[in-house]
C-alpha cells in the first residue's frame, strides 16, 4: 500500500469511528467562517456545487439552500451518513452524498460551477493532485472556496503545530501556511487570494474527545503544550486548561475563463 493509500485508509478509519461527534461539533457546524464561505461561494441558486472532503456535511448543508444541486464527497461512508441525517432533518432535497477520493474524482471535466472544502485539506496526502482534480471538474470561470487551519511561517511554531495535530489525530498530514496554499493554487492555474482569517479556538477536552484520542496521547499533548517555548505558547494562546487557538484562512480561487 502506497503512503497516500495508507493515509487515506487512516482517514477513513479514524473518522468513521467518530462520525457522530462531528455531526454535533460546534466548530464544524457553525461559525463566522462558515457564513463567510457561503458568501464567498457567490451562489445564485442555479449552480452545481461539489463539497470536497465533506465530512459530516456541514458545508454542503450550508450552501445547499442557495444552489441547484450539491454533491458531498468524502472517504468515510459513516461521515456521509451523518450528512444525510442532517439533510433529512432540515428538509433539504438537493444534496447527493457519494463516497469518493478528492485526489481521484469520478466526475467529468467542467461538471461543477463551485467547489468548496472546509477543514479537510490538511488530510490530503498530495494536495497538488487534489487541486488538479478540483481544477479539472470546475467549469471555466468556476470558483474554488477553501477554508482550513493554516500554519505559521515561524518554523518553531509550525513544528509544534504539526506535532500537536498528529498526536491528536494520526490521519493528519499537514497544516500548510496561507502562502503555501496560494503558491499551490497558482501552480495549478488558479487566481487565488485570502479573503478572511480568524482564530479557531479549540477547547482541549472537547477537541480530544471529538477524535477519541487515546489517553496516553492526551497526556503527551498536555506535556507538549505545557513545555512549549514561551513564544509558541503565546502564538497558540495556550490557556490554563490547555485550550488553545489556531489560525484559519478562507481562500477563494478562480479558474480562468480561457
Amino acid at each position: 500500500m502506497s503512503d497516500g493509500a495508507s493515509i487515506k485508509a487512516a482517514v477513513e478509519r479514524q473518522f468513521s469511528q467518530v462520525a457522530e461527534h462531528y455531526r454535533t461539533s460546534a466548530v464544524h457546524a457553525a461559525g463566522e467562517d462558515l457564513a463567510r464561505l457561503v458568501e464567498a461561494a457567490a451562489l445564485s441558486g442555479q449552480e452545481t456545487v461539489l463539497d470536497a472532503g465533506s465530512g459530516a456535511g456541514h458545508t454542503a448543508l450550508a450552501v445547499a439552500p442557495y444552489a441547484a444541486r450539491v454533491t458531498s464527497v468524502d472517504l468515510s461512508a459513516s461521515m456521509l451518513a451523518q450528512g444525510r441525517r442532517l439533510a433529512l432533518e432540515r428538509g433539504l432535497g438537493n444534496l447527493h452524498f457519494e463516497v469518493g477520493d478528492v485526489e481521484a474524482l469520478t466526475f467529468a471535466d467542467g461538471s461543477f460551477d463551485v467547489v468548496t472544502s472546509r477543514y479537510s485539506a490538511h488530510h490530503w496526502p498530495h494536495p497538488q493532485v487534489a487541486l488538479r482534480e478540483i481544477h479539472r471538474v470546475l467549469r471555466r470561470g468556476g470558483r474554488f472556496v477553501l477554508s482550513d487551519v493554516v500554519s505559521y511561517d515561524d518554523f518553531t511554531a509550525d513544528t509544534h503545530l504539526q506535532a500537536i495535530e498528529l498526536l491528536r489525530d494520526p490521519s493528519h498530514v499537514r497544516d500548510h501556511t496561507a502562502a503555501q496554499w496560494l503558491a499551490l493554487l497558482a501552480e495549478r492555474g488558479f487566481a487565488a487570494q485570502v479573503i478572511y482569517t480568524w482564530g479557531v479556538r479549540l477547547q482541549f477536552d472537547t477537541w480530544v474527545e471529538r477524535m477519541a484520542t487515546p489517553a496516553p496521547a492526551v497526556a503527551m499533548l498536555r506535556t507538549l503544550l505545557a513545555n512549549a517555548p514561551a513564544e509558541v505558547r503565546a502564538r497558540l494562546q495556550v490557556e490554563e486548561d490547555d485550550s488553545f487557538t489556531l489560525q484559519g484562512a478562507l481562500i477563494t480561487a478562480v479558474k480562468p475563463e480561457a
